[in-house]
């Protein structure tokens, strides 16, 4: 597959399934723009791995929750690469907890990044994009199946990314661009480590019995931004082991 002479926008891409997304998707001739927060360091790492495939990589401190640094953001990519052919919307975070336990502050602070953040920044990518764009929003199979307690806000904001991405796919149509949803499992991150406290349970939770890696999460969201998947919107792929079944 290739996508030479393309370029993305991976939002939280200094580490974890942002940054495997944002390395598969400079192996297939993208020049890559990452968001980062609080990983400055980490995300120039990816930065000079990127350009040492020979892509260029630009490295932009955006925090997803505000309004405006998100689509400054899309502007900074634009400004620096030059054009944005795709979106990666991967920031997001996660509070845990009983109900009883979350705060208004939580709510908005959950629903700002991981809800208004994908809808103002993909608002603005698609108002640079050409024919042929490319969406493609990481989700979780939280959104799909809840397997405990203390899951209801980070599943309420995943759930709203399927009515948000089923629309954009009948919105952005005419354009020829395509919006997609991947709902990645239990993946081997540093938030989430595969031996972690509560790594036996979660991969019990799966059909295949262990954790994902944030490669295999990029490699879906490889296809979906390569021409090979011109045809594929308003879809939801889950690569979780099998945790829906």
């Amino acid at each position: 597959m290739s996508s030479n002479g393309t370029v993305a926008l991976v939002t939280g891409g200094s580490r974890g399934i942002g940054a495997a997304t944002a390395l598969r998707l400079a192996r297939d001739g993208t020049d890559v723009a990452l968001t980062y927060v609080h990983g400055a360091q980490a995300a120039a790492e990816v930065v000079g791995r990127i350009e040492a495939l020979g892509r260029r990589a630009l490295a932009l401190r955006a925090d997803a929750g505000d309004p405006a640094q998100a689509v400054a953001a899309v502007a900074e990519t634009v400004r620096g690469l030059g054009r944005i052919d795709t979106l990666v919307n991967n920031a997001g975070i996660g509070v845990l907890g009983p109900l009883d336990t979350l705060t208004p502050a939580d709510v908005d602070r959950v629903l700002a990044v991981n809800v208004r953040g994908v809808f103002l920044t993909t608002r603005a990518a698609v108002a640079q994009m050409d024919h042929g764009g490319r969406i493609i929003t990481i989700g979780s199979c939280m959104a799909a199946r809840v397997p405990g307690p203390g899951g209801t806000l980070y599943a309420m904001s995943k759930a709203a990314l399927t009515g948000l991405n089923k629309a954009l796919a009948r919105e952005l149509g005419g354009r020829g661009i395509t919006a997609n949803l991947v709902h990645p499992g239990p993946v081997d991150t540093d938030m989430n480590p595969a031996d972690g406290p509560h790594a036996a349970a979660q991969s019990a939770l799966t059909a295949l019995g262990r954790f994902g890696t944030a490669q295999e999460v990029a490699g879906l969201v490889s296809f979906l931004a390569g021409p090979d998947a011109a045809y594929v919107t308003g879809a939801e792929f889950a690569v979780d082991g099998g945790h829906a079944a």
